[in-house]
C-alpha cells in the first residue's frame, strides 16, 4: 500500500535516490531537432524547470532550464542559451503526449514569457491530481517518498541555472524531478490509484 502521507523524519529515513539513466544537455540549437524527433513519439514524458534564484526583492528570472524526460534518458534544454525552440514548444502543445510535473502552472507561466504564443495542453500535475484521490503531502520530495521509496536530494534547487557550465550534480538533480514526476505516474496509473481520474 502506497501511504498517502508522510513526516519530514520519515522521509530523511529514506535512502537517498536519483534518476540513474543517460542525461543529455541540449545547449546548441542544431541538436534540438533529433531530440524533439525522438520526443515527439512518446506517449507519457516526465517535465520540470529550473530559473536561477533571484535573491532580491522584485527580481525575476526568466526560465533557464526545461527538463523532458521518460524513463532512461533525460533531456535538458538550456533555453538561457537556444531561446524556446518550435520544436519543443510543440511537444508542449501537443494533445497526444501526456506531460507529468508537480506544480506545474508556474513552470507554464514562465515558459509563456518567453514567446508569444504558448498553449500547454496535455499537462498532468501530480500536486493537484494527487489531492483529488486523497494524498495528503504532496510535492515532488514527499510524492517520491511515498511512491517510490526513496529520498531525493534538494541541494542543488537554488544552485545557479544559468552557470557558464551545469554541474554533473546540477544535471543530476533537474533530471531527477523530471524522472521522478514521470515515475511516480506510471506506478500510481499502474497501481489503479489514478482509476477515477482516467474514467
Amino acid at each position: 500500500m502506497i501511504p498517502f502521507k508522510i513526516t519530514k523524519d520519515e522521509v530523511n529515513a529514506l535512502p537517498l535516490g536519483q534518476f540513474e539513466g543517460e542525461m543529455f544537455l541540449i545547449d546548441k540549437l542544431e541538436d534540438v531537432e533529433e531530440v524533439a524527433e525522438f520526443l515527439v513519439q512518446q506517449r507519457v514524458i516526465g517535465f520540470d524547470t529550473e530559473t536561477k534564484p533571484a535573491f532580491q526583492k522584485g527580481v525575476t528570472n526568466q526560465v533557464s532550464l526545461l527538463q523532458l524526460s521518460t524513463s532512461t534518458q533525460a533531456f535538458l534544454f538550456r533555453l538561457n542559451e537556444i531561446g524556446f525552440p518550435d520544436s519543443i514548444r510543440n511537444i508542449l502543445e501537443k494533445e497526444s503526449i501526456v506531460k507529468v510535473g508537480a506544480a506545474v502552472h508556474d513552470d507554464i507561466k514562465g515558459l509563456s514569457k518567453l514567446t508569444d504564443s504558448f498553449y500547454a495542453n496535455s499537462f498532468f500535475d501530480l500536486n493537484d491530481e494527487l489531492k483529488r484521490v486523497g494524498f495528503i503531502n504532496i510535492g515532488v520530495r514527499n510524492l517520491c517518498a511515498m511512491v517510490l521509496g526513496m529520498r531525493i536530494s534538494k541541494s542543488e534547487q537554488v544552485s545557479n541555472w544559468e552557470a557558464e557550465k551545469l554541474t554533473i550534480k546540477q544535471q543530476r538533480y533537474a533530471a531527477t524531478d523530471a524522472w521522478g514526476c514521470l515515475e511516480i505516474f506510471k506506478k500510481l496509473k499502474a497501481e489503479g490509484y489514478l482509476d477515477e481520474l482516467f474514467k
